[in-house]
């Protein structure tokens, strides 16, 4: 399995509140973590940069190897995580109301488990075809989904950055968790929506599947996000399951 990242503020922003981690356990399972902050003065880099930390910290302490355990584990730490934002929020006049996104992907021998709150995606790149599987948890892709809009529509909806669920803003977490089988040479990215409000699947999926290695198009990735006028925080994460042998270096 091969690991590359790339994050940057972009051209607009003044500070970078995405965060990302990469993490292992005991049993050589792999966590790895996007999460995009919000709200407060400073509020969204504490509240991504404590989602990542703590969610990854505690993983490197567990020993389990069973995709169903770890799910159960995890459902646990983010909400536990949830109510430490919360907290922290409550304490500090300029973080309140901070809150973040975060979409995960857990490693565990031939499956992965995917988990995400909030608009940061996950997407699968498999036999030269990329599909999305998280789903915005966002107010544009609720009226998608309800036929108020088209999809047309939506890329110039005025509130498309509203989201419908987050760490850090209500009490309860409502995450989205599934679990794949892993085949050989599947490709998975990771990101915030500094790059899929930017960039389209297309191009996503041409770079993806060019003859470069990972660390080089996490980086293509977000220049295309940049080029295209950065104007959020931009953040992707590969991952690669060279067991097939082929492709990147």
């Amino acid at each position: 399995m091969k690991f590359a990242y790339q994050t940057d503020v972009g051209r607009v922003r003044p500070n970078n509140q995405d965060y990302v981690g990469l993490f292992h356990n005991h049993s050589h399972a792999t966590l790895a973590i996007v999460a995009d902050g919000m709200g407060g003065h400073q509020g969204g880099d504490v509240a991504s940069e404590m989602a990542v930390s703590h969610i990854g910290y505690a993983f490197e302490k567990t020993e389990s190897s069973d995709a169903e355990t770890v799910v159960k584990w995890l459902m646990y730490e983010l909400q536990k995580e949830n109510e430490q934002i919360l907290a922290r929020g409550q304490q500090f006049k300029d973080l309140t109301g901070m809150g973040t996104t975060i979409v995960a992907a857990l490693m565990i021998g031939h499956r992965f488990v995917i988990a995400n709150i909030g608009d940061s995606r996950a997407y699968l790149y498999r036999h030269g075809r990329l599909m999305q599987i998280t789903e915005d948890h966002s107010l544009v892709n609720e009226l998608v989904k309800s036929g108020d809009l088209t999809p047309e529509e939506a890329k110039n909806f005025p509130r498309k950055n509203v989201i419908t669920r987050s760490l850090g803003i209500a009490p309860d977490v409502d995450a989205d968790v599934t679990i794949y089988d892993m085949e050989a040479n599947d490709m998975l990215l990771l990101c915030s929506d500094g790059l899929t409000k930017t960039v389209e699947d297309d191009q996503l999926a041409a770079i993806m599947g060019a003859k470069e290695t990972l660390a080089t198009k996490a980086k293509l990735l977000v220049q295309a996000a940049n080029e295209a006028g950065g104007p959020d925080n931009v953040t992707a994460l590969l991952i690669y399951n060279n067991e097939g042998g082929d492709g990147d270096d």
